[in-house]
């Protein structure tokens, strides 16, 4: 049976909270991380899930292996920009030796490069763990209820959520793929180097997509035996509704927002 999106049960604050309020959260968050231009803003977004994080009682070792899964890119993007960002303080020039044939003398290193940077290390830092905060604290069936609540086309709610579903299913299936090669001992994953693992890629990813492809083929037929998609109006098993605490959740969100919106363009 496949995984089902990562939910830790609890009875937390933000448990509690309406699938809206958390998606209207996610949204204006997301909008303000992309927006922002300044580093103590991001930081301060980034400050802001961590407790949240915290309100939530999820662990911490979660956020960290969210984090960790996207290092390559951030340090991807991070040395990028420190090389290819121009600017007027320069810190480091040449970047590369004269000495060097053919390319020696060329490139620097600016000190606008080094902040913008940092910024973007900081928008994704912030940015990663925020759909987790959401879908590890709502039901699946519930955060597809919340996007139809808000007005969304219940087929393109379930599209969504149904695409969250598939993440942990996606990662248990690599790592049975990974144990199966390990068991034939194919350590290259394990211990093998930058280009050996990129060359075994491969091996990985084409069961991978096999399996993605033939459970998606299986849901298809399970969603068209179903009626998915006939008219009608669609009744649910469990019904969602605002509290006042949902709405002053909201209120404090979007105030947060705009202040971190204003001191983006007052700075």
């Amino acid at each position: 049976m496949d995984s089902p999106v990562e939910y830790y049960p609890g009875r937390s604050l933000f448990h509690r909270l309406d699938p809206r309020a958390k998606i209207i959260f996610l949204l204006l968050f997301t909008i303000v991380i992309f927006v922002t231009q300044h580093i103590h803003v991001a930081v301060a977004v980034l400050l802001t899930v961590i407790a949240l994080w915290c309100i939530a009682r999820l662990p911490l070792r979660t956020m960290g292996s969210h984090l960790k899964m996207w290092g390559g890119l951030i340090a991807f993007l991070f040395v990028v920009q420190v090389v290819l960002r121009p600017g007027e303080v320069i810190l480091i020039n040449p970047l590369i030796p004269p000495s060097v044939p053919l390319i020696g003398g060329k490139g620097n290193i600016t000190g606008e490069g080094v902040l913008f940077a940092f910024l973007i290390v900081a928008r994704l830092l912030a940015i990663i763990p925020i759909l987790p905060l959401v879908s590890m604290t709502t039901p699946i069936h519930l955060l597809t209820l919340g996007f139809v609540r808000l007005g969304l086309p219940y087929q393109l709610a379930y599209t969504i959520t149904t695409a969250l579903n598939l993440i942990p299913t996606l990662q248990a299936e690599a790592r049975l793929i990974t144990d199966a090669q390990k068991l034939r001992a194919f350590r290259t994953f394990e211990k093998g180097g930058p280009i050996a693992k990129l060359k075994a890629y491969p091996l990985l990813v084409t069961p991978l997509v096999i399996g993605a492809m033939r459970r998606g083929q299986l849901t298809a037929v399970a969603m068209e035996s179903r009626g998915f998609g006939a008219k009608g109006k669609r009744t649910y098993i469990e019904d969602i509704a605002m509290k006042p605490r949902d709405w002053a959740f909201i209120a404090l969100v979007a105030l947060y927002c705009l202040a971190a919106l204003l001191m983006n363009f007052l700075s």
